[in-house]
């Protein structure tokens, strides 16, 4: 796909299209001093031959170690990069990946968006590609699946298979990796998703569904995590995900359409026109075929 057929078909539709670019790559980031002077170098390196017109924007979500300072060094040198810095988290502390995202995804530009972890695991090597298969496949979202280059400890690969398990009991979610952050999506699905709700993110890609987007899979890399501290064990990833589910479970049956249309003067006319007790409903069938 060129550039110009590229922003034509993800840019060109949008209301006030002329604020907006092609790609933004959004970054949850806490306590990642170590990790983004080369997460930016390598996103950079997989995007700039591409020749699209990018962003990378990096949420610090209550960072107490050096972040701020790299996030200060790193902002003079790299033209394409903005920063935002989440307000009132905890003390020692951030909001967490769900609202990192939200507030990012918010404060990006892009007519699509790419969320990223900040921690090198996944590789932003792999954007360029899944941005083709979204447009070869013309589908709405494209998930990152890392099932077959998991680099992960024990314990995180055990807690996996068990939420992956719960969501497709209580939720009937059939993607295998939901928890990688690595997905390319139509800005559209970044902004009806309910991020500002603690734990979504690992729902992603089921809720862009059940939201009547379309949805497929590709494998990605996945790498061990070579410095910081995994911010995820047994106890805050396996019993949280299930009461997760729950919940999102719960806010499934609950949703309800928001499809509008604007009225014209002419619905506006036959609406008037409508006698006490007729349907306002226009309904071409002959009178003898409807029930």
């Amino acid at each position: 796909m060129t550039r110009r057929s590229f922003w034509m078909c993800y840019a060109g539709t949008m209301p006030g299209s002329d604020q907006y670019i092609e790609l933004s790559v959004v970054v949850a980031a806490h306590n990642e001093q170590d990790n983004l002077p080369t997460l930016v170098d390598e996103i950079v390196a997989a995007l700039d031959p591409t020749d699209m017109e990018y962003e990378i924007v990096i949420v610090d979500d209550g960072s107490t170690d050096d972040t701020p300072s790299v996030l200060d060094t790193l902002l003079k040198n790299q033209p394409r990069l903005r920063a935002i810095r989440m307000l009132d988290t905890p003390p020692g502390s951030g909001h967490g990946q769900s609202a990192a995202f939200h507030a990012g995804f918010r404060a990006s530009r892009g007519a699509l968006i790419v969320p990223i972890d900040g921690d090198l695991q996944n590789d932003p090597a792999d954007i360029p590609a899944m941005i083709a298969l979204l447009g070869e496949k013309n589908v709405d979202l494209v998930q990152g699946d890392r099932s077959a280059a998991r680099k992960d400890n024990l314990v995180r690969r055990i807690t996996s298979r068990v939420g992956r398990l719960f969501r497709r009991w209580l939720l009937g979610d059939t993607i295998r990796d939901t928890g990688c952050s690595l997905r390319v999506m139509k800005r559209e699905i970044a902004l009806a998703l309910p991020l500002e709700f603690r734990g979504i993110h690992r729902f992603i890609p089921g809720t862009a569904r059940q939201l009547g987007y379309h949805v497929i899979e590709t494998p990605v890399a996945h790498r061990p995590r070579t410095a910081g501290r995994t911010h995820y064990g047994i106890w805050n990833r396996a019993i949280p995900g299930l009461i997760d589910c729950l919940a999102v479970r719960w806010m499934r049956k609950r949703r309800r359409p928001t499809q509008f249309r604007e009225l014209d003067r002419s619905d506006m006319d036959r609406v008037s026109a409508f006698q006490p007790g007729e349907s306002a409903v226009h309904d071409d069938r002959p009178q003898e075929t409807r029930q």
